[in-house]
């Protein structure tokens, strides 16, 4: 698969900032070990062997929560190199990781909460972990300094500044301060001007902020200072540039992207039990074990390479060859009946925290509302669901909600008041009403390395040609990094979900969010996109989300087409494997795997 993230809530990660982010992807307690002496939860001696996992994408950088970087792959490998005081079990519950520290909260209101970091923590370079670290990740989480308004373009129209380029949302932490921060720069504490729904998960901890402030051209305590004295952006009255910041932000928003392993070593640093060690572009990248690591989710097995096989076949072939020890390929019917009928393999099954859907841009082709509506009035949902999905889950069914998936209960009032049942069925015949005789050309994007992707199109360019459209083929390997250009008027993707927060709808619908590549913007989504994180009660939580459904529907955003079904396999040398329906996959607890040689 290939495609972003979700969330649990309105759609809805390991440790660290992008816990609550939605990614472009492919389709227990922490135990007692200590240091890289011990393997696991068990105590047990670390076995000298090396777990093979396929990948579908390409890993393309280090820092997995920015924009340009904000890929599946990307964050697996984060998830691997990066401890942080949170992680995401299999039942979508966030569980404290405090062999790195804890979160307190300290004061509901005001709303404050205090990081504590663990004494004698590093970073794979020997720098140590303290509060500077998590200063800088608030800094870019939070958007505290930015002060630039920009239009549906993202254009900046009022001469403010926009920093750091972040692709989840900041509300929320946007509305905290650093009250204090201890001398020891173990502990430091927020205070938030509002409540926030999802402050606990808010790990603050990204890249090392030394790194940073080198390549910036800075000194550490400047920019840490910077930060903590800097008065809060004000888009009415926007500041001048801040030098300092601008430099941290110019090299944190591409400066970890990568097409190779760098030289420079510092560019992908380890804070978590793995750290990178070789990769070889387009083949495979191998992590081995961090020995500054000071936590307690260390790994029973000393190696870990992932292989980049973006076909599912291919992947299937591996498994059976031994040359990996799990697939999480593109789940269809032959691939569950081809994996049924090797021996020594265990298949796992289940719904993907994450979905497939159509998206237009609302310029070009797409400006006039007529266009749109005609367009989604072509598209064969239940064709795509019955040739697709229902040969791996008989029970699937067109998703009808931009903002919720059926298993969650506000799905069904969802569907009801949203309108999604104007394209309950092709309608050629109303959409040629609505082109009165136009002959519109799409240029529609899509992962041409994805089955199902190229199934979509095909479907969809025949069902639309039969009202006029002629539907250009966009298929590209690169869709990702062309997400938000002017190469496309439509694109078929998917998002999906760490299983925690509630920050879809201003990370990717509201119109200054980080995730927004439509360049669409409804007044009423953005306030909704506003009100959310500072609402605590969940079922007015689901009323905004409801409300903010129907205004998609409304104004012809797009179409969802289904819920990805999961589908997992590993070689029996691996246990204690389980399935993961969220962006992290079988690798969430990799270190209660045990393993033999």
């Amino acid at each position: 698969m290939s495609e972003m993230t979700w969330r649990k809530r309105a759609l809805a990660a390991g440790a660290g900032l992008g816990i609550t982010a939605l990614a472009l992807a492919a389709c227990t307690a922490p135990g007692s070990g200590e240091g890289t002496d011990d393997g696991g939860d068990n105590g047990e001696a670390v076995v000298d062997t090396a777990v093979i996992i396929a990948e579908t994408n390409e890993f393309t950088s280090a820092n997995a929560i920015s924009a340009t970087g904000n890929l599946d792959t990307n964050g697996k490998v984060n998830y691997l190199t990066r401890a942080g005081f949170t992680y995401v079990s299999d039942s979508y519950e966030v569980v404290p990781d405090e062999s790195f520290g804890t979160m307190e909260l300290v004061s509901e209101d005001p709303l404050q909460v205090k990081y504590t970091l663990n004494e004698g923590l590093e970073w794979s370079d020997g720098d140590a972990i303290d509060t500077d670290d998590l200063v800088f990740g608030w800094a870019v989480a939070s958007g505290i300094f930015d002060d630039a308004e920009t239009d549906a373009e993202g254009n900046i129209t009022n001469g403010g500044n926009s920093y750091f380029a972040y692709a989840g949302s900041t509300e929320g932490l946007n509305t905290s301060t650093i009250t204090e921060v201890a001398d020891d720069k173990l502990s430091l504490t927020v205070e938030y001007d509002t409540p926030y729904v999802d402050w606990n998960l808010q790990g603050l901890i990204d890249q090392p902020v030394h790194v940073v402030a080198e390549k910036a051209g800075v000194e550490v305590a400047d920019l840490v200072d910077t930060i903590l004295t800097s008065p809060r952006g004000d888009a009415a009255n926007p500041a001048p540039v801040n030098e300092t910041l601008k430099a941290a932000a110019d090299f944190w928003n591409t400066g970890f992207d990568m097409t190779s392993l760098p030289e420079d070593e510092s560019l992908y640093l380890s804070s978590g039990p793995f750290v990178i060690s070789s990769w070889e572009p387009t083949q495979s990248m191998t992590l081995t074990l961090n020995e500054n690591y000071k936590g307690d989710l260390t790994p029973s097995f000393t190696e870990l390479t992932i292989r980049f096989i973006g076909d599912t076949q291919a992947q299937v072939s591996a498994l059976q060859n031994g040359e990996v020890d799990i697939i999480v390929p593109q789940a269809s019917g032959d691939t569950l009946t081809a994996l049924e009928a090797l021996d020594g393999i265990q298949i796992e099954q289940g719904d993907e925290l994450s979905y497939d859907h159509l998206d237009l841009t609302f310029a070009g082709v797409f400006e006039d509302a007529n266009v749109r509506e005609a367009f989604l009035k072509t598209i064969p949902r239940q064709q795509i669901v019955d040739t697709l999905m229902k040969p791996i889950n008989p029970e699937a069914e067109v998703l009808n909600s931009q903002l919720f998936i059926p298993a969650q209960s506000a799905y069904a009032d969802a569907v009801a008041a949203n309108g999604s049942d104007a394209y309950a069925e092709v309608d050629i015949e109303g959409a040629k009403e609505l082109l009165d005789g136009e002959t519109p050309t799409v240029r529609l994007m899509y992962n041409i390395a994805n089955p199902n992707r190229v199934a979509a199109f095909e479907a969809i360019q025949a069902s639309a040609a039969e009202a006029g459209f002629t539907v250009e083929d966009g298929g590209r390997e690169d869709w990702s990094a062309q997400l938000g250009t002017d190469i496309y008027d439509a694109v078929i993707f998917g998002w999906v979900s760490p299983g925690v927060g509630n920050g879809t709808i201003p990370q990717i619908f509201a119109s200054y969010g980080g995730s927004n590549f439509n360049k669409y913007a409804n007044d009423t989504v953005d306030e909704i996109g506003r009100e959310i994180p500072v609402t605590l009660d969940t079922a007015t939580i689901d009323e905004l989300t409801i409300q903010a459904d129907t205004e998609l529907f409304a104004d012809g955003y797009g179409l969802p087409l289904f819920q990805s079904a999961g589908l997992q396999a590993h070689t029996d040398r691996i246990t204690g494997i389980t399935y993961m329906g969220n962006q992290t996959g079988p690798i969430w607890n990799f270190w209660e795997w045990e393993v033999t040689e």
